[in-house]
Order: C-alpha cells, then structure tokens, then sequence
C-alpha cells in the first residue's frame, strides 16, 4: 500500500524529512497548503506534489489523504495534529510535540481516544547508527554507563525565522534541546540539576545547558546552540569500560562513524548513505499500513514535554 501524504506548510525541513523519503520509499505527496499560496506553488512544482490546497484544514479534510506530515511552527503543532487527529488521519509530527506538558497532554488524550497515531518526529532514534550506540550501552560493552553527552550546534537562523519568535515557542531547547533530553530519557527518569539560559530575547534563549542526573547515579549533559558557525550534532556515551561516539547522530549521511573505544581498542563502524528521515518514515508507513510496533507513542511525546518545562523553569524561563 502506498501512501498518500498531506504536508501541512511548505518548510525548509520537508524536502529532507518528508519529500526525498517518500520519493526513495514510492510513497504519493499528494497535496500541501501553505499560508502563502505562492510558497505552496513553488513547493508542489519543485518536489512533485499533486495537488495545491487553499488551507492546511483542505490539506487535513481531504478524502485523497491518508496521512499528515505535520512541520509547522513549534506553537501550531498541537493545533494541527488535534485537527488530524478529530479527521481520523494518522500524523508524523516534526518535534517538540506541542509547546508544553498540558498541550502535549490534550493532544495524547484525543489521540489516544481515537485511536489514531500521532508520532513525534525523532528519526534519529530509526538510524542504526544510534541504535548500535544505545544497544552497546545496555549490553555490558561499555562497562557501566556513568555519563551520557549530547552537543548540538547549528548556524544562526535569519532574524524573521519561527525559532527566533516566543509566539511561535522558538528557542534553542525547543528546537535542538528537546533532542538531548529525548537521548537522555532512553535511559530512564532524570532529574535536572542545573540549567542555563543566554537569551536573544527575552524569554527566547539561543543557548542553552542543562546538567541532568538519574537515580543510578547516571549523569547527562546536553548542550545547544543556535548560534554558532557550523553545524555539529555528536552524542557520547561514556561507561566504566570505554565510550561509543556518534559523530552525526542527527543526519548520519553526513557522518556515519561510530567509534567505539574499550580496553580492547578502538573500532570504527559505518552504517551507509541511508538518511534517518528515510528509516523513520519506513516505520511509520509499516505502522500506518499493517500495525507494527514504534517505539514511539503519546505517552513518550508527554514525558519529553514535561522534562523540557522543567529544564526551562530551572533556567529561571518560563515554559513556552
């Protein structure tokens, strides 16, 4: 069964996330909406999109369209997937969830409900790369995990982009953090120690720290910025008996090493040109198609939610 997809928004992420998956996976972009029809008819021309729709709800209510691809602003992620949700279309939401724990909370009510799928975006948790990470530091390979870092950089977004708005709930922790904190939370229930904060504006931070713990005595760091020259997103997980080393866990393509270093020497492991958007995008379609399990849910997409208010408040911010 191949899929009918409806994009919401003609976004700068959508061609890596949605359009180059579905063409790789033979899935149909069917249609698209975006607030600007014209940034929808250059969109529809340049990825192949069948259809230009006037408004995201034609997008949603249209019987052509299965399901939702959903990369909206950070503020209007909880709004669409709801309407999704109420339309019975199943939706792959780009991350963070919604803008905080009680908006991620009524759209997991509705959707759990209903019975309908609402999946947070985190393709990098479909990569092979990071699953033969997280499984060498549950299998004794790393000895006992003691420290667990993710860093995450990217250039400055032009000064009209959602990620600079409090309205639209951008930020450096909304749009790179909740990455961290969803790494950090495979390995269970942190508390936070501390967190820090440099704002652009106010209530808008552009980077952000925050030192994690967990009950075993467990530590995490994660650390974002959107304000730096290049782009650079590695994750190091450090055990008793050696350390595994991502060097591109967001976008593997670019960089897919694995180095893992133990008391039996360093090896490197390479996992191929595939993209992570593309494996995400296989799971969902398997899901959507004949029911099989993701390791991703509701539940999880509130939890995560919830950790990044927490984070925030212990910055001396306020939740989005």
């Amino acid at each position: 069964m191949t899929l009918r997809i409806g994009i919401l928004g003609a976004s700068r992420i959508a061609e890596s996330a949605i359009v180059e998956p579905a063409r790789e996976l033979g899935h149909r972009l069917v249609a698209v909406a975006a607030r600007d029809p014209l940034r929808a008819d250059v969109f529809a021309d340049k990825y192949g999109v069948e259809r230009v729709l006037p408004t995201y709800q034609d997008v949603v209510s249209d019987p052509e369209v299965d399901v939702i691809y959903n990369p909206l602003a950070n503020a209007l992620h909880a709004p669409w997937n709801l309407a999704a949700v109420a339309a019975g279309k199943p939706v792959l939401s780009e991350k963070p969830f919604a803008r905080d724990r009680a908006e991620a909370a009524r759209v997991a009510a509705a959707a759990d409900a209903a019975g309908v799928t609402v999946m947070e975006g985190f393709h990098y948790l479909f990569h092979p790369a990071n699953q033969r990470a997280l499984a060498l530091a549950g299998d004794g390979t790393l000895g006992e995990l003691t420290r667990v870092e993710v860093r995450m950089g990217m250039p400055e977004p032009q000064p009209d982009d959602p990620r600079w708005s409090l309205e639209l709930a951008g930020g450096a922790l909304m749009d790179l953090g909740c990455y961290g904190l969803h790494v950090l939370r495979r390995f269970g229930a942190p508390s936070v120690v501390s967190a820090t904060a440099v704002q652009r504006t106010p209530g808008v931070d552009e980077r952000f720290d925050a030192e994690l713990v967990f009950p075993s005595g467990l530590t995490g760091f994660t650390s974002n910025s959107m304000v730096e020259d290049e782009y650079s997103f590695t994750l190091r997980l450090i055990g008793t008996r050696g350390e595994a080393f991502v060097h591109n866990f967001i976008k593997p393509p670019d960089d897919d090493r694995l180095t893992v270093r133990t008391e039996d020497g360093t090896t490197v492991e390479r996992f191929g040109p595939r993209a992570s958007y593309t494996y995400q995008l296989e799971a969902f379609a398997e899901h959507v198609r004949h029911g099989a399990p993701l390791p991703l849910d509701t539940a999880d997409a509130v939890a995560n939610m919830a950790l990044i208010d927490d984070v925030y408040r212990a910055a001396g911010m306020a939740p989005r």
